[in-house]
C-alpha cells in the first residue's frame, strides 16, 4: 500500500560496497490508507511490558521503539489484521481489508493480492531525529509478503507523506524484495533503508512518527505473514570527525564462525557478484550461526556444489535488494536473520565501545558498519567507503577483536584492530576520503541479532543500549 511516488533518489552510506542505485521506481499498489488515529496511546514505556519495545539509548542521541508485545499489536489501527498471543505475540491477516494488483518493477509481472493493514500509534521520539531506520522480524510463507512505511511530523508541525521503507519477503518467488527510490518531500529523502533530513544544519527534525504495515497474500487462501517485531531507530548524531576515546573495560572473546566474503568473488553475478559486495550477508551469516541457526540442506540445494560455504551464497541471495542492486540493505539483513526460528534482529546505533563491551560481556556479538582509508586502520590492508564486520571481543589491552569478512580466507578472518583507530572510524559521521573530500561516516550503526528468549544478562545488556 505504497504512497504516491516522490522525487529524487540517492542512498545513504550503506553497509556494503554495492552497485549503483537501480533506475526504476517501484509501482504503487492501490490499497487505501489506514486511519492515522490509534486505538490507544503509545504504550512504549509501560513497566509491565518487560519484553516490549521502547527506551532511548543512554546519551540522548538514539531512540529505539519496537512494537512486539500482544498489547502493542492490539493498539494502533487495524484494518483486517489480528493480534495473536502466545510465547511470541504477533500480527496476522484476519479478514482482508481489500484486494489490489501489484506490478513488480523488477519482473514486470502484475499479480492480484489480498491485503490487511496495521498502523502503529503515534510515537514521539525521545530524540528529535535527523535519521530513522526501520526494522521488522517476520515469517512470510510462499504466497505472502509485506510492506513497511513511515510517516511523521517535523518540529515545525508539518507532516511528511507516507514513505515506503521496504517491500519484503523472505523468499524471492512471489515478489522481488525491494527498497523504493524517488521518495522525497523536499525536506527529507529515503536513501534505500534510511529516512534522512536533507539539511540537518537547518535545525529541522522529525519529532514523531507512525509505522504502517501492510500484509499481502494470494487471494482466496488462508495464508498470512506473521510479524513479531516492527520498529525504528531514530537518531540525531552530531557531525564529528573524531569522538572521545573510551576506557577499556573488558577482556573477552566470543567463539563465532568465520567466513570470508573474498572466497566468493565472481559467484552469482545476479546477487552482486560476491567478494567485496557481500560483507553484509557474510557478517550476518556468521552471527546467525553463532546463535545455532543455519539453512537446511534443502535450503542450500540451489547453490553450486563446487562453491565452499554455500550458506554465505544463501545469505547473499536472501538479503539482496533488487532496487539497490546489492546485499547491503540494513533492514533486509536484519529481516533475514530474524527469518530463522525464534530470532530477533534490529538495526540501531551505539555510543561507544563501552556499549559493545556490555553486549560482548553478555554473549551478544554485533555487526558494525564503518568506512575508512587504508592508512586509518592498522592491519586491515584495505580502505573502504562502506563495510560490515563482526565484533566478537576485546583483548586485555582493550583492542577490538573482529571477524572481518574482507579477508583472503576463513582462517584469516579473525583480526585484532587498535581500539582508538577502530572506535573513531566506526562512530564518526564525517571523514576525509582519499581525494581529501569530506564524505559521510555511519555514526555507530550496527545490527544486533539475539534470541527471542535472551538470558537475564543478555536482556539487561540489550536494555543498557536501548533495545527491548
Amino acid at each position: 500500500m505504497p504512497p504516491s511516488p516522490a522525487p529524487a533518489p540517492r542512498r545513504t552510506v550503506l553497509a556494503a560496497l554495492a552497485a549503483a542505485a537501480g533506475t526504476a521506481a517501484a509501482a504503487a499498489t492501490a490499497a487505501p490508507a489506514a486511519a492515522l488515529t490509534g486505538a490507544c496511546p503509545d504504550t512504549a514505556a509501560r513497566p509491565d511490558e518487560a519484553r516490549g519495545g521502547h527506551a532511548p539509548a543512554p546519551g540522548g542521541l538514539v531512540d529505539n521503539r519496537f512494537w512486539n508485545t500482544y498489547t502493542d499489536w492490539r493498539c494502533g489501527t487495524a484494518a483486517g489484521t489480528r493480534a495473536v498471543a502466545g510465547h511470541r505475540p504477533g500480527l496476522v491477516i484476519d479478514t482482508p481489508a481489500g484486494r489490489t494488483d501489484y506490478t513488480d518493477p523488477h519482473t514486470g509481472r502484475t499479480t492480484a493480492w489480498e491485503y490487511a493493514v496495521w498502523t502503529s500509534p503515534l510515537h514521539t521520539s525521545a530524540v528529535p531525529a535527523t535519521e530513522v531506520v526501520t526494522s521488522w522480524n517476520a515469517h512470510t510463507p510462499p504466497g505472502t509478503w509485506l510492506q513497511v512505511e513511515l510517516a511523521g511530523t517535523y518540529g515545525d508541525g508539518t507532516a511528511t507523506p507516507w514513505f515506503v521503507m521496504g517491500r519484503w519477503a523472505a523468499g524471492d518467488t512471489d515478489i522481488r524484495r525491494t527498497s523504493v527510490d524517488d521518495q522525497s518531500d523536499g525536506r527529507a529523502t529515503v536513501w534505500t533503508d534510511t529516512f534522512a533530513v536533507d539539511d540537518p544544519a537547518s535545525g529541522l527534525r522529525l519529532v514523531s512518527y507512525r509505522l504502517r504495515l501492510t500484509l499481502y497474500r494470494r487471494p482466496g487462501t488462508t495464508l498470512t505473514p506473521v510479524v513479531w517485531r516492527l520498529g525504528a531507530m531514530a537518531s540525531d548524531i552530531p557531525d564529528r570527525f573524531t569522538v572521545p576515546a573510551s576506557e577499556p573495560g573488558l577482556a573477552h572473546e566470543l567463539i563465532v564462525p568465520r567466513y570470508s566474503q573474498n572466497t566468493h568473488i565472481g559467484q552469482y553475478p545476479e546477487y552482486d557478484n560476491g567478494g567485496e559486495a557481500w560483507c553484509s550477508p557474510t557478517s550476518s551469516q556468521m552471527i546467525v550461526e553463532y546463535w545455532g541457526r543455519r539453512p537446511s540442506p534443502e535450503d542450500l540445494a540451489w547453490v553450486n556444489p563446487a562453491f565452499a560455504d554455500p550458506q554465505v551464497c544463501h545469505a547473499a541471495r536472501f538479503t539482496y535488494d533488487y532496487q539497490y542492486e546489492g546485499c547491503g540493505n540494513w533492514s533486509f539483513n536484519a529481516a533475514y536473520a530474524a527469518s530463522y526460528p525464534d530470532m530477533n534482529a534490529v538495526v540501531t546505533r551505539l555510543r561507544t565501545l563501552t556499549d559493545l563491551e556490555t553486549l560482548i560481556g553478555a554473549g551478544i556479538p554485533a555487526i558494525t558498519s564503518q568506512s575508512f582509508r587504508k592508512e586509518e586502520l592498522t592491519g586491515a590492508g584495505y580502505g573502504t567507503s562502506g563495510h560490515l564486520m563482526t565484533v566478537i571481543g576485546f583483548t586485555p589491552d582493550g583492542d577490538v577483536i573482529a571477524n572481518d569478512p574482507a579477508s583472503p580466507s576463513n582462517e584469516a578472518v579473525r583480526r585484532v584492530y587498535r581500539r582508538r583507530e577502530w572506535e573513531n572510524i566506526w562512530l564518526r559521521t564525517k571523514r576525509y576520503n582519499a581525494n581529501g573530500k569530506v564524505v559521510s561516516g555511519t555514526g555507530g550503526v550496527c545490527y544486533l541479532f539475539f534470541p527471542d528468549r535472551p538470558t537475564p544478562a543478555q536482556r539487561k545488556a540489550l536494555a543498557a543500549v536501548g533495545v527491548h
